[in-house]
């Protein structure tokens, strides 16, 4: 029998309905390799028990000829940034630490109605704030990935969802959630080898996910291709009451609706993301994607988004506003961490709590946050950046008259050693440069794995589509992967 922890949602699911192998099975299996995998720090929690109950569930149903939905037999990883109830809810803070909801989200809930197991909460950036799982209170995550030259140097997993990215390409989960508001989905797949989507903002339902930028915020699945991926966010999607952005909207068919014959389609090429000193293998990288889509019938197209440079600091002022407005919650009285020192009054306690409670990045985007948003700046900073945003949006909004999808590289570089961008936040924002636009229009994009760097780091391309058509961005994806062939992965160390 095939390592039943190499296999993808597809297969697990296929072959537990065709009784080639047990949920049981496949759950017991993927319990182990988290057990053996504590050196990657990818989970915050693991909750075996839940995997196994699922997937006897699911068993049973089989059984008795029942259903087992689209994930049945499935167990994966879920972002801990997503309410699980009864198990530890944390966003990687301290603040949040010991806190454990009595509800689930609404994402974590179609995912269990759809047959999935939980193998446990998955690490990422503290509140979703970071590009290299470095900011955790928890530990960073640490790629399974390794430069082949001996060196040993920890890797960098993307952010923020470096565990769920870690615990994919580890072959520790066949698939996990993630949460994407500048890249978090699409930076951290590029960096280890996966697939990850961002859709359509409002696809998934933000109800029971910890806010970092309530307008950006978008959950989204990562797994190892694209068809793994348009399995789970059928899944995941569909509309909520509860979330008054949820789109109401059916969820297609996205599995069924594949087809990677671009014959009749245009790809755009935007030429502002050439950016100055573009790594030449980036750069490389991007020249054979056009290739790909050209052999897949697709006619290449240059287009102009031409306020693309503006992008990225219009979203490091909109990201830290929404953020500081959010974490205001976090202040010690209704749960999570309380720092009362003796004979302190409530202002002390706020001030103590928050202080001890949030790690230094995200004090930094609060106090950016609190800095555009005061009187004074509110017009000269977050109304301008707005209208950036706006003007971002009708860029894409023009291009679409032009093309069907854009392509373009996921990440300006390959993945970076943990520890060598810590002096730098500037550079380490400068990683979601390419994927920023299209979180400001809410677009669904995606990325997919299209080789190695000359140092045997993975590099990823990103598709971008007009507002819900998840269908043509996955369909290019799959045009892409098929033609890549990217089988590479990342030697057992840990």
């Amino acid at each position: 029998m095939t390592n039943l922890t190499d296999l993808g949602i597809k297969a697990i699911r296929d072959g537990v309905a065709s009784g080639e192998f047990t949920a049981r099975e496949v759950a017991e299996g993927f319990n182990a390799n988290v057990a053996a995998a504590a050196d990657l720090n990818a989970f915050i929690v693991t909750t075996p028990d839940h995997a196994l109950s699922a997937a006897d569930a699911i068993d049973a149903k089989r059984a008795k000829g029942e259903a087992l939905g689209s994930m049945g037999g499935v167990p994966i990883g879920m972002k801990d940034l997503f309410a699980t109830k009864g198990v530890q809810t944390t966003a990687a803070s301290h603040i949040l630490e010991g806190f454990t909801p009595e509800y689930e989200s609404t994402v974590s809930s179609n995912l269990w109605a759809a047959g999935a197991g939980m193998l446990g909460k998955l690490n990422l950036d503290q509140f979703a704030m970071g590009s290299s799982n470095e900011t955790s209170y928890f530990g960073n995550v640490t790629s399974p990935w390794r430069r082949p030259d001996g060196s040993n140097t920890p890797m960098s997993p993307g952010g923020s969802s470096g565990g769920s990215s870690t615990a994919v390409s580890a072959r520790l989960a066949p698939a996990a959630t993630g949460t994407d508001t500048g890249g978090s989905i699409r930076q951290p797949a590029a960096f280890t080898g996966i697939t990850g989507v961002k859709p359509t903002y409002g696809r998934c339902s933000r109800w029971g996910v910890v806010a970092f930028a309530s307008s950006l915020d978008q959950a989204g699945p990562m797994a190892h291709d694209v068809t793994d991926c348009a399995i789970m966010l059928g899944a995941m999607a569909g509309f909520d009451p509860k979330d008054s952005t949820s789109l109401d909207m059916p969820v297609p068919d996205w599995e069924a609706a594949l087809n990677s014959d671009l014959k009749g389609k245009k790809v755009g090429i935007p030429r502002e993301y050439r950016v100055d000193g573009m790594d030449p293998e980036i750069e490389k990288s991007w020249e054979q994607g056009k290739a790909w889509l050209r052999d897949a019938g697709a006619e290449i197209v240059d287009i102009s988004l031409p306020h693309t440079k503006y992008a990225l600091p219009a979203y490091y002022i909109i990201a830290p506003a929404e953020a500081s407005s959010n974490l205001a919650r976090y202040d010690g009285v209704r749960y999570g961490l309380r720092d009362l020192p003796d004979g302190a009054g409530l202002q002390d306690m706020y001030a103590e709590t928050r202080a001890a409670g949030f790690g230094d990045e995200v004090k930094r985007r609060i106090l950016i946050g609190t800095y555009v948003l005061s009187a004074g700046f509110y017009d000269a900073y977050y109304n301008q950046a707005q209208k950036i945003r706006t003007l971002v949006a009708q860029d894409f909004e023009a291009a679409w008259s032009q093309c069907d999808v854009i392509l373009a590289p996921t990440t300006p570089s390959a993945s970076f050693g943990l520890g060598e961008k810590d002096d730098d936040p500037i550079g380490m924002y400068l990683n979601d440069v390419f994927a920023v636009p299209a979180s400001l229009a809410g677009l669904p994009a995606m990325s997919v794995p299209c080789g190695v760097n000359s140092e045997g780091l993975p590099l990823g391309l990103q598709l971008v589509g007009p507002a819900f058509d998840e269908q043509g961005v996955m369909n290019a994806g799959l045009a892409i992967e098929e033609r890549a062939g990217f089988t590479a992965r990342a030697e057992k160390w840990w």
